[in-house]
């Protein structure tokens, strides 16, 4: 049986090796991209099961990111990652589609946690075709 792939997508090198180590030391297959429009090609290449977003990224931000990505699955779940705790910005995210979002800087082992309970609790997406 093939492990759950997760995408994160960050414009900082630092946080998305770290979440790679990280989360396959975990058993995860790791998929990363360093911008929204890479982000979107990567999850329609691999079909992940979860994506870590970055809220605050050059040239498409999270949310435009997360819009994108709803728009071209089907129920993709989706943790929004942000270093600014914006409340009113992660709302907005909520109502879009995210399951959850994390602070920056973040706990690896709540992390770990939050990613467990989302994929337990998942069944299998299909990324839309065409």
């Amino acid at each position: 049986m093939l492990s759950d792939t997760i995408l994160v997508i960050d414009d900082q090198p630092a946080i998305r090796q770290l979440l790679a180590e990280i989360l396959t030391e975990e058993g995860y297959q790791v998929v990363t991209a360093a911008n929204g429009n890479e982000g979107i090609q990567q999850a329609k290449a691999c079909n992940p099961q979860l994506v870590l977003l970055d809220m605050k990224m050059p040239g498409i931000n999270g949310i435009e990111t997360l819009q994108k990505l709803n728009k071209d699955s089907q129920g993709i779940r989706v943790i929004m990652m942000t270093a600014y705790g914006e409340l009113e910005l992660m709302n907005r995210a909520r109502e879009i589609g995210a399951c959850d979002y994390i602070t920056k800087p973040f706990d690896l082992f709540e992390l770990c946690q939050v990613i467990h309970k989302i994929l337990l609790k998942s069944t299998p997406l299909q990324m839309k075709t065409g």
